[in-house]
């Protein structure tokens, strides 16, 4: 009978993974199907199966594609994007979180995505987070996952407005009458938040128009509805916060966070200027709730991760890199400390 040495016995490999941890699996990637009336759900974990490269969008990512999932830590964290966003440009932080052992989750926010950005805004921020709980079920109900993972502590991530939907999941309570009232006060020195990348203000004769058009467009969508909007999933259990869009929510509501909340701003965000979103809030829950970073030279777009290339126009001065920013060792810095805080607070 052939002898197995050390090195070729299964329990060596079980036991070296259990020893040296999941750091050195690949990163797989799925697709869950959309369920009726949601996007699809894309999933990043880790697998013993081989990477290699593949195209999505515009961006090459070195992932296992369909691999088989390997046993990780047990935890999923849920990914909410930005505006218009996509899976793709969070597959860094990703990564981060699927070498310590977590599944991550990122639900396609309906209306409000790379393929279909129609319907941006409060109309979005209302729906998101039961889009996010809609993921965790869908997670919940794959064979390939539902085995791996304990569904009672799971950690939500967002950036912009997808921060918004962190903040409503950490017991934020927000209106559309709010974001008017914001928008009314600030518009000019908030622009970009009211209006998106429609279009810019330049200090030229067509200011005036545009601005009247604006709060034209914003009082009609939205009005005075005052209604309250909140959403609890009691499974969630940690949440971070990158560069939220947060003017609109009674920060009365965020001082005492429901669950541990971690922040991450930008101090040269031009579309979310951080002393109506990201101060604001930070004034309203500390010392309740922890700044993993803060990133002084950081743009709107500095944790996306990797950033799209090849961006112009308005969209390319609201996302692009400001001057000074090292982006290698700033994110490799954010993308481990809020590795960490999950870490933390997700595991025993």
């Amino acid at each position: 009978m052939r002898r197995l040495s050390a090195s070729s016995s299964p329990f060596f490999f079980l036991l070296l993974m259990l020893c040296c941890g999941w750091a050195r699996a690949s990163m797989g990637l799925a697709e869950l199907p959309a369920a009726p009336g949601d996007g699809p759900v894309t999933v990043f974990y880790p697998s013993a199966d081989a990477a290699r490269l593949i195209k999505r969008a515009r961006f090459t990512l070195d992932v296992a594609a369909q691999g088989a999932p390997a046993p990780g830590n047990g935890r999923l964290v849920v990914v909410s994007h930005g505006s218009g966003g996509a899976p793709w440009v969070h597959a860094d932080i990703a990564r981060s979180l699927v070498e310590a052992g977590f599944v991550v989750a990122m639900p396609e926010h309906k209306a409000d995505n790379y393929k279909d950005d129609s319907n941006p805004g409060p109309d979005s921020w209302t729906i998101r987070p039961a889009e996010v709980s809609r993921a965790i079920d869908a997670v919940a109900q794959d064979p390939r996952f539902a085995s791996l993972l304990k569904l009672d502590k799971v950690g939500m991530y967002g950036m912009s407005a997808g921060g918004h939907t962190a903040l409503s999941l950490a017991g934020g309570r927000w209106s559309p009458a709010a974001f008017t009232r914001h928008c009314e006060a600030n518009l000019v020195d908030d622009f970009q938040s009211c209006v998106g990348l429609i279009t810019r203000l330049t200090g030229g004769p067509l200011d005036g128009i545009k601005k009247w058009a604006a709060l034209l467009v914003i009082r009609h969508r939205f009005g005075d509805d005052a209604t309250p909007r909140e959403h609890t999933d009691p499974r969630i259990a940690a949440i971070v916060a990158g560069v939220p869009s947060s003017a609109d929510f009674d920060m009365a509501s965020l001082a005492n966070p429901r669950v541990p909340l971690g922040l991450i701003t930008a101090g040269q965000d031009r579309w979310l200027v951080p002393r109506f979103h990201s101060d604001r809030v930070l004034a309203a829950c500390l010392p309740r709730c922890e700044l993993i970073a803060d990133m002084p030279t950081g743009g709107h777009g500095a944790l996306l991760s990797p950033p799209p290339p090849g961006l112009s126009g308005l969209i390319g001065d609201m996302l692009n890199d400001t001057p000074g920013f090292d982006r290698p060792n700033v994110l490799q810095d954010v993308n481990a400390k809020t590795t960490a805080f999950f870490r933390t607070h997700l595991l025993p």
